[in-house]
């Protein structure tokens, strides 16, 4: 089994845009992580959502390689992005979509999808 650090940085490597956020897209469990899923709707992303609230070392591994304290942190392709405020005010200026269209294309899945962490 892989340690909990390189599942979060395969997630983070290998998903076009990963969200780290608390409960899921479903079961959103926080104001911010459903601000920035929003936001990342509104531009077109694809998002793979990791809940951060079944095991306190998520956030602490997370945050160790991130070197972002807070809850939700997006990442397109690798970079940190921000958390909700950053995303949304990317997303109204049309920053998010230029940023994604450069990523990822212009013609992308907008799939959501959910990676449990093995603890």
């Amino acid at each position: 089994m892989k340690t909990l650090h390189d599942q979060i940085s395969d997630v983070i490597e290998q998903e076009p845009v990963a969200v780290f956020m608390k409960g899921t897209p479903q079961m959103i469990m926080c104001g911010n992580s459903l601000r920035a899923l929003q936001a990342l709707h509104a531009a077109g992303a694809p998002i793979t959502a990791v809940d951060i609230l079944p095991d306190p070392r998520i956030r602490l591994e997370l945050s160790a390689i991130s070197g972002w304290p807070t809850i939700p942190q997006v990442f397109v392709k690798g970079e940190l992005i921000g958390g909700a405020d950053i995303t949304e005010e990317l997303s109204a200026s049309g920053e998010l979509q230029s940023k994604l269209d450069a990523a990822l294309g212009a013609e992308r899945d907008q799939s959501v999808k959910v990676v449990e962490l093995e603890l």
